[in-house]
């Protein structure tokens, strides 16, 4: 029995793709605390689909000491036509909570949240959503943007 080998690298066996808007909030403010509605995603568009996603909810937070920036109300959300999108989420996770804590002081926090994503019984179209929650008020800022790394395609690219 001979070895199979995959000569593919990881880039070519990914599709990156921005998945929200990047965005600002401030503590008591504009964006904190307020839904992101993500970017439509067309899990078709290479013309093979994807069965799996890793979503990842990067951040640049600076915090007051022992103030939070926590993401909740993480929902992936799904449509036949990319216009209409079902009521009811496709998959929905337990709110993340803390991703980031100012340290003594206060300081810039950098990270980011990291999901596993079975699409495979998913509708074509998906959109990745989240709540940014600074826990401070006022002085606090975060900017952060979603991506996704769409995998599990039902055919790869030619080598």
């Amino acid at each position: 029995m001979a070895d199979i080998v995959t000569q593919h690298s990881m880039a070519e066996l990914l599709t990156a793709k921005i998945a929200s808007a990047f965005t600002a909030a401030t503590a008591g403010g504009t964006g904190d605390n307020t839904a992101v509605t993500g970017l439509t995603i067309d899990r078709f568009a290479t013309g093979s689909m994807a069965y799996n996603a890793e979503v990842i909810v990067a951040y640049q937070a600076t915090l007051a000491q022992a103030a939070t920036l926590s993401l909740k109300t993480v929902k992936i959300e799904q449509s036949d036509d990319g216009t209409n999108w079902d009521a009811t989420a496709y998959l929905a996770y337990t709110d993340p909570g803390v991703v980031a804590t100012g340290k003594t002081g206060g300081s810039t926090e950098r990270g980011a949240l990291k999901l596993k994503v079975d699409l495979g019984s998913a509708k074509r179209f998906v959109r990745f959503d989240f709540t940014p929650d600074l826990s401070a008020a006022n002085t606090d800022t975060a900017s952060l943007i979603a991506v996704v790394n769409l995998a599990g395609f039902d055919r790869l690219p030619a080598a």
